[in-house]
């Protein structure tokens, strides 16, 4: 079992990834899903990439829930803490995501602490390392802490900020400090998808080629490409200099424009319905009274603001592609 590694939330997208990325190095792996309905969908996404064999295995175990995670963690020497429950889309109660994603996250670690896991990974977000205001070429890195406050607007990066302070207080408690941590902070997450379930940040792609977004926004995204992100999850969990780090992953910056105008010329015929037009400022500054997708865009209107992965590439030897060729496959893959 020494060679076992557990991914939480094996239905996800970047979990998937870490999975295919797991098995290719030869690790076993065991991942959590809800039920036993969603094993089936799981292997078979990973199918796709790799014959998992006996080698990967499920534990049913649920965020909100102690049940089976001390099961889930059982003879793990790494564990892989992917998942992030996501609320209600059109939830106006901040608690909808930030409990699920705390209480979840503290579920985990105590569980590895107590079975005397080596290491747990822990997937948050560039959202929990933004400063409150953005200038037009602003750069952050791992020592910024996003600011509670500034975001009570935007749920997502709210939990993931939340949810982070909470795991660093926990893993250098008395109970935590005998297994190592490490955080990851991913940009915009896009590249090829194995199944058309939890597509995250992927649905802006999908928007694009679907029409359903008639015009793009002057709006930029700093991007990692998802099979970057699984060999940086993997790295982190060995590396001796990640333990106790922060570490952003994040690559190149593209504003959404290029992104649409990237899809657009490699699809061909398939991508009629992507928009080359902008959508004016003032329409987002209005729509956002309105709209909470368009509150949370207001903000970046015009701001090139990056994120930077020096650390990451330092310690944990970090690459990533080209984001024009990562946006691209994301939308050949979801075709």
């Amino acid at each position: 079992m020494a060679n076992t590694v557990l991914v939480t939330g094996g239905t996800g997208y970047v979990a998937g990834w870490c999975i295919v990325e797991l098995l290719k190095r030869g690790y076993d792996v065991r991942t959590t899903v809800r039920s036993a309905a969603k094993e089936a969908s799981v292997r078979a996404a990973v199918t796709t990439q790799i014959d998992p064999g006996a080698r990967l295995s499920f534990v049913h175990a649920d965020l909100l829930k102690d049940d089976n995670w001390d099961k889930a963690v059982a003879g793990c020497a790494y564990v892989l803490h992917v998942a992030s429950p996501i609320g209600a889309a059109q939830t106006k109660d901040a608690d909808d995501f930030v409990r699920p994603a705390r209480e979840g996250a503290l579920r985990v670690l105590r569980a590895a602490a107590k079975a005397g896991v080596k290491r747990v990974v822990m997937t948050s977000s560039c959202g929990a390392a933004t400063p409150t205001k953005l200038g037009v070429n602003t750069v952050s890195d791992e020592t910024t802490w996003s600011d509670p406050v500034a975001q009570r607007q935007d749920h997502y990066r709210l939990s993931k900020t939340l949810s982070e302070r909470a795991s660093w207080e926990f893993m250098t408690s008395a109970e935590g400090r005998g297994t190592e941590f490490v955080t990851l902070l991913p940009s915009g997450v896009f590249g090829p998808v194995l199944t058309m379930d939890g597509l995250g940040s992927v649905q802006f792609i999908q928007r694009l080629i679907d029409g359903r977004l008639p015009r793009v926004p002057n709006v930029g995204l700093n991007i990692i490409d998802v099979r970057d992100l699984a060999v940086a999850h993997v790295d982190a969990m060995t590396a001796p200099g990640a333990a106790g780090q922060r570490l952003i992953v994040s690559g190149d910056f593209m504003w959404m424009k290029d992104i649409a105008a990237a899809v657009k010329a490699k699809l061909g015929a398939k991508g009629d319905k992507v928009p080359t037009k902008e959508l004016p400022d003032w329409v987002v500054g209005v729509g956002a009274n309105f709209s909470h997708a368009l509150k949370t865009l207001k903000p970046l209107i015009r701001r090139s603001h990056r994120f930077s992965s020096e650390k990451a590439r330092k310690v944990i030897g970090l690459k990533t592609r080209p984001a024009v060729e990562t946006v691209v496959e994301c939308a050949e893959s979801l075709l």
